[in-house]
């Protein structure tokens, strides 16, 4: 009984101070500052809360935002009134019914012109309404002025919020803040924070210690250096969002299956994180069935994946038909010559035709016989990428300086991969200081000091079958240089020969 007094003593004096207002107090908000409440100080004018100073400049703040104490019914009837006013602009408020929404209609309005200003419209609205009940002023505001602080450009802010709306209920300290603090802990440059957060903005939503901690410490346990860990963020965030369990790990433990060692897998995916995001079912598997459908060998797998990790995530079919044909039909290159020409170099799978044929027509050009330059394609794929102006070069060296026969360069065209200045000359001319007649591959398929010891001793030795992989040096698909040529190092141990084989593009 003493209760319901009560009430009804409360909602008396609300219904006379309704009826009366200059006979009362106004309400006081807690949070709002007192001198901008009831009268206006002595000597001073009290000004909106609007323009106010704030931590926040670039932005104008709102001229209302909580309004006014209301009671059960007064609520549903701004409610009514706040869903017809976002039915009439074209927002559909039925998520919104559950939520707390403003006391009056001008608190919604300001919200969505806010967001409005900011670039999203209607329609993004309508894919989360739910952003319509962050508060300006203690939601929107802090999260924006914080993302443009990391790095995200204030013309882009529109877009970030309208593909990751959840960040408008985010807390900075709480939730933002420790997320940015660990990607910088994993040696994702400052400058970078904003670029990766723009490609991949969920990261903002994940916990510290779920998926990417694990994500990363998965990756660091298989080999992959703890500094490229950054880098490899930088270019392709989105591993850290990947769970180990059924995504990351199966597709380690199938390429390991192919043959590729581990310590081989972890400067893949330092050099090309986006391997990562290699479907294993719908795509790795697939292509890799596909390449053995077309000839290429499983032990030669290893290898052709190791070159060109890109050949794991391309639509491979199509690919290997169209150059099949063209092979066939223009270099006279039968479907098991395909084979070993992709055995060497995969990255022929995306090379422009028009590329291949104009080594091919220059070779033609010199009188080499059709077969016979299919048949030095075959032998070494690389000479297709080589510059024509550069083939001209070693060309006129090999005829005019050495007098020696085309045939050499069927039995040997890796000569045209090999730096004319740096190998073919000043070699040459130490074998003709010395007297020595040999043939090609003996002088230029060695490193420097196997030439040396070769140059030093009294005889001349026999020449064996080596491996097939003889060309100058790492390749680079054909731009404004040429492709460069390294020295090569003896080496036995397996693992080290397939890196030394991988093709930065």
């Amino acid at each position: 009984m003493t209760f319901l007094l009560r009430r009804g003593r409360a909602t008396q004096s609300l219904r006379s101070i309704l009826a009366n207002p200059a006979s009362s107090k106004p309400y006081q908000n807690p949070k709002t500052p007192i001198h901008c409440i009831g009268q206006k100080s002595r000597g001073s004018t009290c000004r909106p809360f609007s323009t106010q100073p704030s931590k926040f400049p670039e932005y104008e703040m709102p001229s209302v935002t909580w309004g006014v104490v209301q009671g059960r019914k007064e609520k549903l009837v701004s409610r009514v009134i706040i869903c017809d006013y976002l039915k009439t602009i074209g927002i559909i408020p039925d998520e919104l019914e559950d939520l707390e929404l403003p006391s009056n209609v001008e608190v919604m309005r300001e919200r969505v012109e806010f967001l409005q200003k900011l670039g999203l419209t209607i329609d993004d609205f309508n894919e989360y309404p739910l952003m319509l009940g962050c508060s300006v002023r203690k939601n929107t505001i802090p999260v924006l002025g914080y993302l443009e602080k990391i790095g995200i450009q204030k013309s882009r802010l529109g877009e970030f919020v309208k593909n990751y709306p959840q960040v408008l209920h985010s807390s900075v300290v709480v939730e933002l803040v420790p997320v940015v603090k660990f990607l910088r802990g994993l040696d994702v440059e400052k400058q970078d924070i904003g670029y990766v957060l723009m490609k991949y903005p969920e990261l903002l939503g994940f916990k510290l210690e779920g998926t990417m901690s694990t994500s990363v410490a998965y990756l660091v346990s298989i080999g992959v250096s703890p500094r490229d860990i950054g880098p490899m963020i930088t270019q392709y965030p989105y591993f850290l969002g990947m769970r180990v369990g059924t995504v990351i790990k199966p597709l380690v433990d199938y390429l390991v299956s192919l043959g590729l060692p581990k310590k081989i897998l972890a400067r893949m995916f330092e050099k090309r994180a986006y391997i990562l995001g290699y479907d294993l079912e719908e795509t790795v598997k697939p292509n890799v069935n596909c390449l053995i459908s077309f000839g290429i060998r499983r032990e030669a797998l290893p290898s052709v994946i190791a070159q060109f990790p890109p050949i794991l995530g391309l639509p491979l079919k199509a690919k290997l038909s169209t150059q099949q044909y063209f092979f066939n039909l223009k270099l006279k290159i039968d479907p098991d010559g395909f084979a070993r020409v992709i055995e060497q170099m995969p990255q022929m799978v995306s090379l422009n035709q028009n590329v291949i044929m104009k080594p091919v027509e220059f070779l033609l050009g010199r009188g080499i016989p059709p077969e016979d330059v299919a048949e030095m394609i075959v032998k070494c794929p690389q000479l297709v990428a080589v510059q024509v102006g550069f083939m001209k070069n070693r060309y006129y060296f090999f005829k005019s300086e050495m007098g020696r026969p085309v045939k050499e360069l069927v039995e040997f065209p890796e000569y045209f991969t090999y730096s004319l200045e740096s190998r073919i000359k000043p070699r040459y001319q130490s074998l003709q200081s010395k007297g020595i007649r040999c043939s090609l591959a003996w002088f230029l398929n060695c490193s420097d000091q196997r030439f040396e010891e070769r140059l030093q001793a009294d005889f001349i030795e026999t020449e064996t079958a080596g491996p097939s992989f003889c060309m100058g040096g790492k390749l680079g698909l054909p731009s404004n240089e040429e492709v460069v040529s390294a020295e090569e190092d003896d080496e036995s141990d397996d693992e080290t020969l397939l890196y030394r084989r991988t093709v930065s593009l």
